[in-house]
């Protein structure tokens, strides 16, 4: 938690060691006991941040005993995963800085996205082999796009400010983004 708040209040690169120890009320040794570097303890905090922004997808969209709508999941998964966002946004903002220029969490990024739209592309063949979405869309291509959207909306909204609406709002436009470009079958 200590690290967290440094890094969210200093951002990446003021932050040193020292302020994390001095913060958590530990000796500096204490810290080499469980992390290598200020790089590994960020490192650990982007891994657990994007556990809770993926949970979602795991959870909800691709539950095969779910009885819900596809539109349903979207809506709860789309809700779940900006609530998140939003209680992370700050380090979130951070993690997305330091990702231009670390190469381990730019490879670590890109992983994470490449899985992301194959369960998405395997989710959207899925609907459209029940019949229940656009059968002209190409699905990895569709995913790609979608995937843009969630991912880059809750940063201009909640990291950088640039847009002004609730989390009510946001999770609605972006279900029917979805549900209008799939046109998705009730």
């Amino acid at each position: 938690m200590a690290a967290k708040q440094a890094f969210e209040e200093s951002g990446y690169l003021p932050t040193r060691v020292a302020d994390i120890v001095k913060r958590a009320g530990l000796a500096h040794g204490s810290f080499y006991h469980y992390f290598d570097s200020k790089e590994d303890i960020f490192r650990e905090l982007a891994a657990v941040a994007d556990a809770q922004l993926n949970a979602p997808m795991q959870q909800i969209i691709l539950d095969p005993n779910s009885d819900m709508s596809p539109t349903e999941r979207i809506r709860k998964s789309t809700y779940r995963y900006l609530d998140a966002y939003r209680r992370e946004a700050r380090l979130l903002g951070v993690i997305e800085e330091v990702s231009r220029y670390d190469e381990y969490l730019r490879e670590a990024r890109d992983k994470r996205v490449r899985h992301h739209l194959e369960e998405l592309t395997e989710s959207i063949r899925k609907l459209q082999g029940r019949g229940l979405a656009d059968p002209t869309l190409d699905p990895r291509l569709v995913s790609a796009v979608l995937g843009s959207i969630t991912a880059r909306f809750p940063e201009v909204w909640l990291v950088q400010n640039l847009v002004e609406c609730s989390l009510d709002e946001a999770v609605e436009y972006i279900t029917k983004v979805f549900v209008n470009t799939l046109r998705l079958e009730p």
